[in-house]
């Protein structure tokens, strides 16, 4: 499975900007899709997550301004992230759980960079 993220930038703080993600190969089934982080110097974190049947996930320091939906149709899962914080600034990686031949396992994403100027 290849995963591959768009949508990064540099952004002011309080604005927007989606990432996109498109998973890619001989797929089963996408069991759950969504976005970790990695800021500087930090452990990769969880953002958010969503399932197949779009029960969905957050972490606490982005519940209320982000968004991760799914497009089930074409394998791709996008995070609409608003009111951008200068501590929002990091790596996003896109991941997978998802279901192949090789049975069930999780992928990552190169990653993308997302910097929020104040």
């Amino acid at each position: 499975v290849q995963l591959q993220a768009s949508g990064g930038g540099l952004v002011q703080a309080g604005g927007c900007l989606r990432l996109s993600c498109v998973a890619s190969g001989r797929i089963f089934r996408l069991n759950v899709m969504g976005w970790y982080r990695q800021c500087p110097g930090k452990q990769r974190e969880l953002v958010a997550q969503a399932t197949v049947g779009d029960d969905t996930n957050y972490a606490d320091a982005v519940k209320g301004r982000f968004t991760i939906s799914r497009d089930n149709s074409a394998n791709t899962v996008y995070l609409q992230m608003t009111d951008q914080k200068p501590e929002d600034t990091a790596v996003y990686f896109c991941i997978t759980d998802a279901t192949t031949y090789r049975g069930l396992n999780r992928y990552w994403g190169r990653g993308t960079q997302v910097t929020v100027s104040s």
